[in-house]
């Protein structure tokens, strides 16, 4: 049974391979099409907050997605969207700013070229710029201010690394981001050499083509990739009052090269259920295992939640003693197994998909799901012992969100 689950993995895995075209529009395109009766077309943009001038400039550019251009307005771009059943979103990572197009299939030429629109002749108008993109990115950030989860992980990231991945991921609300600057960082994001191009649902030299089209007529600029300096794994600590939404604490470490023993370390510390809908009632304490990989450094850690401040910190407190000790056979093979399961079903989304073919295209970095599932079968005993040994050795990141006048220090949980 084994060796046919194996065998069936390995054939699921070899479906995922995509090509990578660059044509004369000088954008680098990728897709993959396994018959899907939709199509997602996405533009990725080096524009994520780690190339951002200042902070919030690239999230209030997310929010100019799909505003008014040299061929629609903003009416007529959601209108004509409609006319075709499409959706269209927009979404910012620390590395990406991804505008995406969904739609039926045979529709394509026409979401190319909006998309096309969009990156070379986006008007930035001053009243869409006060009356729709200011609004949604003080609600966006007023919202986020008030998720204890989202504030620790944001927090995390400033901590460990400072600069570039540290930098904040959303506008304060009560920041002023100038028209002007956004303009100029738009300008220098919208080059040929800082865009890519990912499809599914869509053959990749099908995407090439109307990509080659729609860009004749809108050609982007050509130019390098943005700057943005190595990430360096800082650590530390950071205390945030909240009053609201009970107690939060972050435990984690960063590295500059993402690995696959540091996935597998972040679920052992916190294994998920198997089961949906267990039958017996849930801690009120919850436990989520964080593992954020970049182009040139990951986070890894557990996020702690609980309703009061004791059962946050027995549960951190007993983390840290798991980590300190060697994995089982058992508890080896479970974490690999529920690590590689995560690892393919994430290859099934849309969102999975994209990333990877992101990574494809930008860093030509092998992320199809054979290589990653091969990468963590190597995930053995000694593997685990050195990160272990390695984190332990650095700082931690620590983040503490809700009654900080009694939350525990980091000194107080690494006993």
């Amino acid at each position: 049974m084994l060796a046919t689950r194996a065998s069936t993995a390995k054939r699921l895995a070899r479906s995922f391979a995509t090509v990578v075209d660059t044509k004369a529009s000088g954008v680098k395109v990728a897709a993959v099409d396994y018959g899907q009766p939709t199509t997602a077309v996405t533009v990725l943009v080096k524009a994520g907050s780690r190339y951002q001038p200042s902070p919030g400039v690239a999230h209030v550019l997310k929010n100019f997605a799909f505003k008014s251009t040299a061929k629609r307005s903003t009416l007529g771009t959601v209108r004509e969207s409609e006319l075709y059943g499409g959706v269209l979103s927009a979404s910012l990572s620390r590395e990406y700013l991804a505008l995406t197009t969904e739609f039926l299939r045979g529709d394509e030429p026409f979401f190319t070229s909006l998309l096309a629109s969009i990156l070379a002749t986006t008007k930035f108008l001053p009243h869409e710029y006060s009356e729709y993109v200011l609004p949604v990115v003080r609600d966006e950030s007023t919202h986020a201010s008030r998720v204890p989860s989202t504030l620790a992980i944001e927090a995390a990231h400033s901590v460990a690394f400072r600069t570039g991945l540290g930098a904040p991921l959303l506008a304060d609300a009560h920041s002023h981001v100038s028209l002007d600057s956004v303009k100029e960082f738009a300008t220098s994001a919208f080059a040929s050499g800082n865009v890519a191009v990912v499809g599914t649902g869509i053959d990749s030299a099908r995407l090439a083509d109307l990509v080659d089209k729609a860009l004749a007529e809108t050609p982007l600029p050509s130019g390098s990739s943005m700057p943005s300096s190595s990430s360096k794994y800082f650590g530390g600590s950071a205390r945030i009052n909240l009053p609201m939404g009970g107690q939060t604490v972050f435990v984690g470490f960063g590295t500059t090269a993402p690995s696959a023993a540091l996935s597998v370390l972040a679920t052992h510390l916190a294994p998920p259920s198997a089961l949906k809908w267990p039958s017996v009632p849930r801690s009120s304490t919850k436990l989520t295992p964080v593992y954020l990989p970049y182009s040139d450094a990951a986070l890894a850690g557990i996020l702690v939640q609980a309703p009061d401040v004791k059962s946050v910190k027995d549960a951190a407190k007993t983390l840290f003693e798991k980590l300190k000790k060697p994995l089982t056979a058992e508890e080896l093979k479970t974490a690999v197994a529920r690590t590689k399961f995560d690892a393919a079903a994430s290859a099934e989304t849309r969102e999975g998909l994209t990333l990877a073919l992101g990574k494809k295209v930008f860093f030509n970095a092998d992320t199809s799901v054979e290589s990653t599932l091969t990468a963590l079968d190597k995930v053995d005993d000694a593997t685990i012992s050195k990160t272990v040994s390695e984190l332990l050795k650095a700082t931690p990141t620590y983040v503490a969100i809700g009654d900080i006048a009694t939350l525990p220090y980091v000194d107080e949980i690494m006993l």
